[in-house]
């Protein structure tokens, strides 16, 4: 099958971007898919040698590289979207190129075949009236521009996802529960993000854990909350950093890794009178190190389509808390391989759990092997093996399609 792949930017940095590596890789490598992948900008993935053609018994990735434009999000988007159009429609006239089904994480075209569903602006735009997608309080022509960029991104959601003849794939049942809802969509597949249990493990990041924590100066007493992601404000930091301001008895030490800006962050945290006790972090391909450097992952998510740090953290043997609003709590046993938080405001109810899992060794120690044991059935091969059995019944009512009557 030959797929047209439609990114802006796939690396291992980012929650989406990460799970569109790992599942292309796999629709070349197992299922021999010829993937044409269009992007700006492509890390930590194999790709096709230049001017190699790949034969019909084996797949291959091969990278059309895009332009990127400056200047604001909305414009950068609306580039986007007209320049992956046109280099697609130049290589089908100018080189005969034809695909099987267009392909797409989210609205980057407007002719995908099929979407895999990580986020919903619809839902995001949601948030907005409570301030959490923004740090810090914008300016007029900010919320401008951001108001126009959301207004652009649900419009587009609510044009692409209500047709029918697109198939839709969610990284959750929450997710899907949402498209039903927004767009009445009651066909979605749904198919979780997966996890490599041979990269995150117990033994791996126990491996690791001495340095990651000598680096950091972390001591061996500190008890470490760990929170990942790119948007700090919906992953629920803010919630972190109040309970663990309630708890400064306690050896607690906030570790968040992301690319917000962590300006506004210190200052709650300076005003909350825990600032020493927090660390600001970039993103950084090699994860595991934050994993390894932590005793427990919190992230107590106002809106999160799956989460898939939470699937990490398990897989390393770490207990979690998220929020009943993250995807991956459907997949969670409360109490037992996790801790699922009803409210994802209610820091006081965090606080509580994080002092219960700090004192209770041996139940803590239980959960983390709890959840890296329930880890083992999110693999991103059957994540692979679904996306390949949907682009199937896909590409096949296409072609049912194109036949005249």
């Amino acid at each position: 099958m030959r797929l047209a792949v439609v990114s802006p930017f796939v690396d291992r940095h980012h929650g989406t971007e990460r799970a569109l590596a790992e599942l292309l890789e796999r629709l070349a490598g197992q299922h021999h898919c010829e993937i044409h992948l269009y992007s700006q900008r492509v890390e930590g993935l194999a790709l096709a040698p230049p001017g190699v053609k790949p034969s019909q018994d084996s797949g291959a990735i091969i990278w059309h590289k895009l332009p990127s434009t400056p200047g604001p999000h909305l414009l950068q988007f609306i580039a986007w979207l007209f320049l992956n159009s046109f280099c697609r429609a130049w290589d089908g006239w100018v080189h005969g190129l034809r695909f099987d089904l267009v392909l797409s994480p989210g609205i980057n075209c407007l002719d995908a075949d099929v979407i895999l569903v990580h986020a919903l602006f619809r839902r995001l735009q949601e948030l907005v009236p409570a301030g959490d997608l923004a740090s810090t309080k914008p300016g007029l022509l900010r919320r401008l521009h951001r108001r126009a960029y959301y207004a652009l991104l649900t419009g587009l959601e609510r044009h692409v996802y209500s047709d029918p003849e697109v198939s839709l794939a969610a990284v959750s049942p929450r997710t899907a529960t949402l498209l039903k809802d927004y767009f009445g969509r009651q066909d979605i597949r749904v198919i979780p993000n997966g996890v490599d249990t041979a990269q995150f493990s117990p033994s791996a990041r126990l491996a690791l854990r001495g340095e990651a924590r000598r680096h950091r100066n972390f001591q061996e007493t500190d008890f470490v909350l760990l929170l990942i992601g790119n948007d700090w404000r919906v992953k629920g930091l803010e919630t972190v950093l109040h309970a663990a301001s309630t708890l400064r008895e306690l050896p607690i030490l906030v570790l968040a890794a992301g690319d917000d800006s962590p300006e506004s962050f210190r200052e709650t945290a300076r005003s909350l009178g825990i600032l020493e006790r927090c660390r600001f972090e970039l993103p950084r391909e090699d994860v595991l190190d934050f994993y390894a450097a932590a005793d427990l992952y919190a992230s107590p998510s106002r809106e999160d389509s799956f989460g898939m740090p939470v699937a990490e953290a398990m897989a390393c043997g770490l207990p979690v808390i998220t929020s009943i609003l993250a995807g991956v709590s459907s997949l969670l046993h409360d109490g037992v391989d996790s801790l699922v938080l009803r409210d994802p405001y209610d820091s006081k109810t965090l606080a509580t759990m994080i002092r219960t899992l700090y004192e209770k060794v041996e139940w803590r120690s239980r959960m983390g092997q709890a959840a890296a044991r329930a880890s083992l059935e999110w693999t991103w091969d059957r994540n692979a093996a679904d996306t390949w059995d949907l682009l199937k019944s896909s590409a096949a009512r296409k072609a049912q399609s194109l036949i005249p009557d």
